[in-house]
């Protein structure tokens, strides 16, 4: 018996027993939207680059750290009496140096992950739609308790993004596992 035959008879007895159970996974989803997928890595990956943009930006200026803050704060027009704006003031003034290590480390893990993502869902990857929809319905909870507490238009964006992006993964995996249940009762794959 080749090798050929041998795999593609072990497949056939596992269908058989139980359909669509014994599939051989699916690495590259063939049905998604293209256009979609690649619209959410974009995101991903300039989620992941703004926080790369934003780490270097704090190596950069760390040694006038507070200064940069306060400049940033009155280029955007920001109120000093803004609750963020005061959180940034004073993070700037206790930023040391073990600090600012261990945020470039946070920082550079998130971006990292947030690119590898990126690439797989450019690149139609089973495991990246998987990822995306875990990692965003991670957030959802926190998201939803955020805007609970105080509405504003920035947590609702957030909020929205996050839930838009989750529900797509969402019915592009359910519409995944459909069709391969329909397809392995049919005895085709």
């Amino acid at each position: 018996m080749d090798v050929e035959n041998a795999y593609g008879s072990m497949w056939s007895v596992g269908m058989s027993e139980q359909p669509g159970h014994d599939l051989p996974p699916q690495a590259l989803d063939e049905h998604a939207s293209k256009a979609g997928l690649r619209t959410v890595a974009v995101f991903e990956a300039a989620k992941g680059l703004l926080v790369l943009a934003t780490a270097a930006t704090l190596i950069a200026v760390h040694h006038r750290v507070e200064d940069f803050a306060e400049d940033l704060l009155n280029y955007l027009h920001v109120d000093f009496d803004r609750q963020w704006a005061q959180a940034l003031i004073n993070g700037a003034s206790k930023l040391s140096d073990m600090r600012l290590w261990t945020i470039l480390t946070v920082a550079c893990s998130y971006a990292t992950v947030h690119c590898i993502e990126a690439w797989g869902l450019w690149h139609r990857r089973v495991w990246a739609e998987w990822f995306a929809l875990l990692s965003g319905a991670i957030y959802l909870p926190i998201e939803i308790l955020k805007v609970s507490e105080r509405a504003s238009w920035e947590r609702i964006a957030v909020l929205v993004i996050n839930l838009v992006i989750v529900l797509y993964m969402l019915e592009i995996r359910v519409r995944e596992m459909r069709l391969r249940r329909k397809n392995a009762t049919r005895g085709t794959f």
